[in-house]
């Protein structure tokens, strides 16, 4: 295979005193080094003037000859040093995907970005030697020979997942709090997993799950209360809503008591992995922590379905099963129940997913953009804000502007997972997902 398949770059992420500026993307090439620094001669000049911290010959990237195609960057005894994600190089390293390279202490700081080739399947694979009617042992038994790839793909896990839930819930039929909770945790993973496969990047299960239950945590203990006093008794969060209460002023305490308080709280889990991710050494740093919008976006998804699990089984159905006991009998209520839990788990894709995975895709791109980052996270926050408090205020007006409020905020989830896929530094790593054929 020709080494032209196989792309990579250089993509500057700090513009010193030019940021507000288009920043460059430099190509690397496979043929020849390409060297970084303030002298005229480099193929990456950058300006004395805007990076005071980088050498004349600052450092070099050069190709990889030696086992598949690719770069390593040396230091060429730079006065300030070079860094990759936040370690000093003593000498030469291979970069790999998504590698931060920082030339000097705040200076010019670059993203290593790489593209494989793809390799397509031969014309007639799978088909038993040369004759088109033989019938090999792995076709009359499927799982003899992809048996050991169905845990590599999407297909057996939901199907095992399934099953799990499904006996859990024959078990737990008399018990109708235990059932609830079985059901729920199935719906909210299911939504999530459809979430998860829309973003196309891996992440350990148990930190989307750690996301989860700290923001449990957190609802549980006393943080909330400092929470509700600031955006409800200092902020004009706690604005009493009645029947005549114009919409303007339910948008507004919505946005404060709702959208701006709890899109906040949300938001810690993923601030908590950003901060975390940054003291720890490669690889565990890109695998707990955020450096990208994908990252954000699929620890603030996790974290919403913990919010939405024990917001609904905490105090929604609780209180419907309660209101209907006084009126009528305890079974109505359960069902009542049951009937308010299914489509408000299943509703948080359009509502506290889509949310906080906004909000996480501009957590992830300010630690991708990070001369910018203030910015970026002002413009999430109060734009997650928005769309939750545009929410939680139409639901009086009518059901049909509800629904299109719903679908609207599920349509920013969704642009925003696009465009994370398209800025991902490991997008070549990434899964991909269609639903629809590629055009020709």
């Amino acid at each position: 295979m020709s080494n032209q398949a196989y792309s990579g770059s250089l993509r500057l992420l700090s513009g010193g005193k030019t940021a507000g500026q288009q920043l460059p993307t430099y190509q690397l090439s496979l043929d020849s080094a390409v060297s970084i620094g303030r002298e005229p001669s480099c193929q990456i000049v950058l300006d004395s003037n805007i990076y005071e911290g980088v050498s004349r010959r600052h450092a070099e990237v050069r190709p990889v000859t030696t086992g598949s195609p690719g770069w390593e960057i040396c230091d060429l005894n730079s006065a300030n040093g070079t860094f990759i994600n936040g370690k000093r190089l003593p000498g030469c390293q291979r970069l790999k995907p998504g590698d931060r390279i920082l030339l000097g202490r705040d200076s010019a700081e670059f993203i290593f970005e790489y593209q494989a080739p793809t390799v397509a399947s031969p014309v007639g694979a799978g088909v038993s030697g040369n004759n088109p009617d033989a019938v090999s042992f792995s076709q009359l038994f499927p799982i003899a020979s992809t048996g050991k790839d169905l845990s590599k793909k999407a297909f057996l896990i939901p199907g095992i997942l399934t099953v799990t839930f499904v006996v859990l819930m024959f078990a737990t039929l008399g018990t109708p709090k235990l059932f609830n909770l079985v059901l729920a945790s199935y719906l909210a993973g299911a939504a999530y997993y459809f979430v998860y496969q829309l973003c196309g990047k891996t992440k350990p299960w148990w930190m989307l799950v750690g996301s989860a239950i700290a923001t449990v945590i957190i609802l549980l203990s006393p943080l909330l209360s400092l929470f509700i006093f600031v955006f409800r008794e200092i902020l004009p969060g706690g604005i009493e809503v009645g029947r005549n209460t114009p919409f303007p002023t339910i948008f507004i305490g919505m946005f404060f008591g709702a959208g701006l308080m709890e899109e906040l709280l949300k938001a810690l889990p993923i601030f908590a992995a950003y901060f975390i991710g940054m003291r720890l050494r490669s690889p565990w740093r890109e695998r707990i922590g955020v450096w990208e919008p994908l990252d954000g976006i699929l620890l603030g998804t996790a974290s919403a379905v913990g919010f939405t699990l024990l917001e609904t089984l905490g105090q929604y159905v609780p209180e419907i099963v309660n209101n209907v006991r006084l009126q009528a009998d305890a079974g109505t209520g359960e069902l009542l129940g049951l009937q308010l839990l299914i489509p408000r788990i299943l509703g948080s894709v359009a509502g506290h997913m889509a949310y906080s995975g906004y909000f996480g895709y501009f957590i992830g791109l300010s630690a991708l953009i990070p001369s910018k980052r203030w910015q970026i996270l002002g413009i999430g926050y109060f734009s997650s804000a928005i769309l939750h408090a545009l929410w939680n205020s139409t639901g009086s007006l009518n059901i049909f502007i509800l629904a299109v409020v719903g679908m609207f905020s599920y349509a920013f989830l969704a642009a925003a997972i696009l465009k994370a896929r398209a800025l991902s530094p490991t997008r070549a790593q990434n899964f991909a997902t269609r639903f629809s054929p590629p055009p020709e």
